[in-house]
């Protein structure tokens, strides 16, 4: 397990599904440090040699923060000569360092927006796109809740819409089946690219919701903050739920055909909607020709290295997507998939990258 430490939307789950067959919230910027020795199971370096030297400097979302750690864990094992230092600054934090220049690899959780793609191009940096694994946006409450079990998003939406901001205080405002008990909220920062894909998936506008709730840049200061709070509730990567779950409870989402919650099956079967969506690295073209950096993505893609993915929390890519990722990023492929839209709603990763065919 990694050391300390979703409609891209309801179709994004369906992306697992026709995978198969086809945010962030934010850690702090400072928690920046080269990846310990403890951690994940080790696995095998398929993609580099033992005599390799040099720094890959890594940034951005929290959310994919676990992969990147226990990925540069293992790497670093088998290529001492290499440090890979992996930060959490969030998703649009990361863009910022990564467009200036200031990193090699930007972890990101969700698709690059029109206002990054211009940053980049003023700083002159050509990148490669490249899904990394699936995630199920989890939202969980505090363990003494014995009410909210399960929630339909027209639920989430009235909770957390711009217009419930000094309005929607009590749970039964909600539901009237629900206690007359003070809701405490708390989300990622307006950063986080975890934050960007749950308000375009519940509010139905990438960036837009209430102000007063608890934001943090950390995930952990989340589920802390319910864990403390009886009429707490948040949302965050699954990852951070596994992590913390004896600690919190996890609440099932409706869309309409009935209650689901977040589980590796679920987020794969395309059952978990609307909140299932791809995470991301973006790797700049110039670092990818560096031999260390080279090998440190293909390590990310190695196939007997996807149980990394499984071991922190996430859902691997299924093979057939593998492939055509390992080929987007051995061709140098620039540019992203979703046109620099970001989060974007009924798409699927396996049309459009037979699109760029």
């Amino acid at each position: 397990m990694f050391s300390s430490k979703v409609q891209l939307v309801a179709p994004l789950v369906a992306l697992a599904i026709g995978i198969s067959s086809c945010g962030d919230n934010n850690q702090a910027s400072n928690n920046s440090s080269p990846a310990s020795d403890g951690g994940a199971t080790p696995a095998t370096n398929t993609a580099a040699g033992s005599n390799l030297s040099g720094k890959v400097q890594v940034d951005g979302s929290s959310t994919v923060y676990p992969i990147s750690e226990a990925m540069a864990e293992e790497f670093q094992k088998a290529n001492p000569g290499v440090r890979v230092t992996v930060a959490s600054s969030g998703t649009g934090g990361g863009f910022k360092k990564f467009c200036a220049g200031e990193t090699d690899i930007s972890n990101a959780s969700r698709p690059i927006k029109p206002e990054e793609v211009e940053l980049c191009k003023k700083g002159n940096i050509e990148y490669i796109e490249l899904p990394i694994a699936y995630d199920g946006l989890s939202v969980v409450v505090n363990p003494q809740n014995n009410f909210a079990s399960c929630l339909k998003v027209d639920e989430l939406k009235r909770m957390w819409e711009p217009g419930a901001q000094g309005k929607i205080t009590q749970w039964n405002q909600i539901n009237p089946q629900f206690p007359a008990q003070k809701i405490g909220l708390y989300g990622p920062g307006t950063d986080s690219g975890t934050y960007d894909y749950f308000t375009q998936a519940v509010v139905g506008k990438e960036g837009e919701s209430r102000g007063d709730f608890t934001a943090s840049e950390d995930d952990n200061t989340l589920v802390q903050g319910v864990t403390a709070d009886p009429g707490g509730i948040a949302f965050f990567g699954y990852a951070y739920y596994e992590n913390n779950k004896e600690k919190l409870k996890l609440v099932g989402i409706d869309n309409g055909k009935g209650c689901v919650q977040p589980s590796p099956q679920t987020i794969s079967d395309g059952t978990y909607q609307p909140l299932a969506r791809p995470e991301f690295i973006y790797v700049k073209k110039t670092a990818a020709t560096r031999p260390e950096v080279k090998a440190f993505v293909d390590f990310n893609y190695a196939p007997a290295n996807q149980k990394l993915v499984t071991e922190v929390g996430y859902v691997p890519l299924p093979s057939d997507i593998l492939t055509e990722v390992q080929a987007r990023f051995s061709s140098g492929k620039v540019g992203s998939i979703f046109e620099g839209k970001g989060s974007q709603v009924g798409v699927t990763l396996k049309d459009l990258l037979k699109q760029e065919k």
